[in-house]
């Protein structure tokens, strides 16, 4: 197999829904026995109050959360096909039916509540992080 560029890698990757880029690293991290986990930087001299509520303010990026999809599961679908329009309708329903579940990762403040309010209208339990 023929090694490709960091380039590469990255067009071919831009290419994936977030399912299929969410199932590529699960496999990855099983493969080569590792995790794509943030590391955790530790405070120094700063009280542990002081180093949350600075943590708090400094997010920049948030993640959407589908916790449930509710009564009215086809207009959840309808939304989350609307909010991620790479998403097909079996992907769509996929990531519905296995709710608690990324919807948005890394996204600004302001995408990640538009995205919470459509849930929410649409009769979905949505959780922001």
């Amino acid at each position: 197999m023929a090694k490709l560029s960091t380039e590469e890698l990255l067009a071919a990757f831009e290419e994936l829904t977030l399912i299929e880029l969410n199932d590529f690293v699960k496999a990855f991290e099983e493969k080569f026995e590792v995790t794509a986990a943030a590391p955790v930087a530790v405070a120094g001299a700063a009280p542990a109050g002081g180093a949350e509520a600075e943590a708090a303010e400094e997010q920049t990026e948030f993640d959407v959360i589908l916790e449930a999809a509710g009564s009215a599961k086809i207009q959840v679908i309808k939304a989350v096909r609307g909010i991620d329009s790479s998403l097909g309708l079996g992907d769509a329903k996929a990531l519905v039916d296995a709710a608690p579940k990324a919807v948005l990762e890394g996204v600004k403040k302001e995408d990640a509540d538009k995205a919470k309010e459509a849930l929410e209208e649409a009769g979905a339990t949505v959780t922001v992080k």
